[in-house]
């Protein structure tokens, strides 16, 4: 793939129909490497979250939105200039508001506006309604928290490539994007050199190990293989490491990404990890259990956690004592809202009520909540990826409060050393 660059990875929402699968199909078409997911800019691999590329109406995407959202660096909106689209993305009933709160409630602090179809404007390329849509979203990314000056918006359309790779001769009157920011300012012309500007990503390789297990724990021929993508710290062969919530200690026989034993593996690689204690069975782990450094901070089970949760566009009311399945990290767990503390103002943290007795669509709170089963999940002011959640109503299966958890209970008790067995 040519010389070193850095890796970063991005997520592209938007509403249905607004055109991020030709946007993103247009750019790997371009700028793609060998694999499917991934395109080349000047300074970046930039790799695409393709779970979150799906169609939003989808029942899983907020939960694949959670589970990918670990190693984004920046979100990259895609809205439809078409007529009348613009407007079904922006109402009650459209996506578009609600991926803008998504994006910023899970941490994506970079964001990168594409206003698609300007080709098919009245009149075509319409500096006009490119202003509309920019005036409008402007005022929608502020009220959410973003700060519309460090955020560029760039008329492109995809299905024609104008703005995408190379400055498009259909929009004279576009003079470029241009962004403020205290890391440096940046400004451009293309979607392409927008993405460029994405403040090169920082790996918390510094902080304890956290290795969220996938679905799967694979077993060859007698040999446990867990599998997982290391969200924190480094891992290493030779390591002890603990696995949370089954209190489950043992030694990391070696490490490997995609079939290659390596030295080490960093936040963002997915790797198998080969164990040397073979007592330990795939009846042992299962998917949603997190691997640490035994010696360093080891992760473990949480009793409870205060979380502030803010219920979506949706006419479902939660109360105390309601148990909706939990979707954080790789886990997916019914916990239970234990208590209702108090209804807070999103933005200020501004206590509105206390002891609410039920909230709504809209609502922001502070709330106390017990797994069902042993999970593990952490404080997201300590490791973010396991400090998310997506909340999904059993009956309707949608996706319907997100949250952030912001304290954790942890189980006391020891670890067996190097058993490779359950605390006794």
């Amino acid at each position: 793939m040519g010389r070193e660059k850095t890796n970063i990875s991005i997520v592209v929402i938007g509403h249905v129909n607004s055109g991020k699968s030709n946007t993103t199909g247009h750019l790997i078409s371009k700028c793609g490497t060998m694999a499917i997911d991934m395109f080349e800019t000047a300074k970046y691999y930039v790799t695409i979250q393709g779970s979150t590329i799906i169609d939003p109406g989808h029942l899983d995407f907020i939960q694949n939105m959670i589970t990918g959202a670990s190693q984004v660096d920046c979100a990259l909106l895609i809205v439809s200039a078409g007529t009348g689209e613009f407007e079904e993305g922006m109402s009650n009933e459209g996506q578009t508001r609600e991926h803008v709160l998504l994006a910023h409630i899970m941490g994506f602090k970079q964001l990168i506006v594409a206003i698609n179809k300007m080709d098919s404007t009245e009149p075509p390329y319409s500096e006009a309604r490119f202003n509309e849509i920019q005036q409008e979203l402007s005022a929608c990314i502020k009220k959410v928290g973003y700060d519309p000056g460090t955020v560029a918006f760039v008329p492109v359309s995809a299905q024609h490539g104008d703005n995408m790779v190379e400055p498009s001769g259909n929009m004279p009157w576009y003079k470029g994007w241009s962004i403020e920011r205290n890391e440096g300012n940046a400004s451009g012309t293309t979607l392409l050199e927008a993405l460029d500007s994405i403040l090169p990503p920082q790996r918390p390789t510094d902080k304890p190990l956290r290795l969220p297990l996938a679905v799967f724990v694979y077993n060859f021929g007698g040999i446990t293989v867990p599998v997982g993508r290391v969200e924190t710290g480094i891992l290493k062969p030779g390591m002890e490491v603990t696995f949370a919530p089954v209190n489950i200690t043992t030694e990391v026989k070696s490490v490997e990404i995609n079939s290659e034993s390596v030295p080490e593996a960093l936040p963002g690689d997915t790797v198998s990890i080969i164990l040397k204690n073979a007592d330990v069975s795939d009846k042992d782990l299962w998917g949603g259990c997190v691997a640490g450094d035994s010696k360093n901070d080891p992760p473990k089970e949480a009793v409870s956690f205060d979380a502030e949760v803010t219920v979506l566009n949706h006419s479902v009311q939660i109360h105390a004592g309601d148990t909706p399945e939990v979707d954080c990290h790789t886990a997916h767990e019914a916990c239970k809202f234990a208590e209702l503390k108090e209804k807070i103002d999103r933005r200020s943290g501004k206590v509105l009520e206390r002891n609410p007795a039920f909230l709504e669509s809209g609502d922001t709170a502070i709330v106390q909540m017990i797994p069902s089963r042993p999970m593990c999940v952490e404080a997201f002011s300590d490791y973010p990826a396991l400090g998310r959640f997506a909340v999904c109503d059993m009956n309707s299966k949608q996706t319907v409060a997100i949250g952030i958890i912001k304290s954790v209970t942890k189980k006391a008790g020891k670890t067996t050393e190097a058993a490779g067995k359950k605390e006794k």
